[in-house]
């Protein structure tokens, strides 16, 4: 019976162990990073431009500073829409066109499966924390500046 309590504690830890391996297999770490201006705001944008990348996204994070956020990069113009499912911080989105003008804003509270659309077909779109738009005064036609070229 004595050998069977080290033999329990190593079993209890490596399902610990895999537990946080598999959470945060679900976070997407490392991905590369771009500088956006909107205005004379500064943004450090994480480049989501891989399925798995942009499936992924923002999900099972706590918290962002304050001018981060995501690039989402598609290689065909559409009406992508996002939703919140696992995405623990609440998040705006602004729908952005070729040309960098944003096209569209919606503000998206997290834990939630709405549609968050473009008003129009677009390749990019750009994720922030709630009202980093509106603090900012940043409203459709403001031109997102430095977004890569596919």
């Amino acid at each position: 019976m004595h050998t069977s309590i080290p033999l329990l504690r190593q079993l209890v830890i490596s399902m610990l162990l895999l537990g946080s391996s598999i959470a945060s297999a679900q976070v997407n770490t490392g991905l590369p990073i771009f500088e956006l201006k909107a205005g004379i705001y500064q943004i450090q944008a994480e480049l989501a431009d891989t399925p798995k990348a942009r499936e992924v996204s923002l999900m099972n994070r706590t918290s962002m500073p304050a001018n981060s956020g995501m690039l989402f990069i598609f290689e065909q113009k559409a009406g992508h829409c996002f939703w919140m499912n696992n995405t623990k911080i609440p998040l705006s989105i602004a729908f952005i066109a070729d040309d960098g003008k944003i096209v569209n804003i919606e503000e998206m509270q997290a834990e939630t499966t709405n549609n968050h659309c473009p008003k129009a077909a677009v390749r990019y779109a750009l994720e922030m924390n709630k009202q980093w738009f509106s603090e900012r005064v940043i409203v459709p036609g403001t031109v997102i500046s430095g977004l890569p070229r596919r």
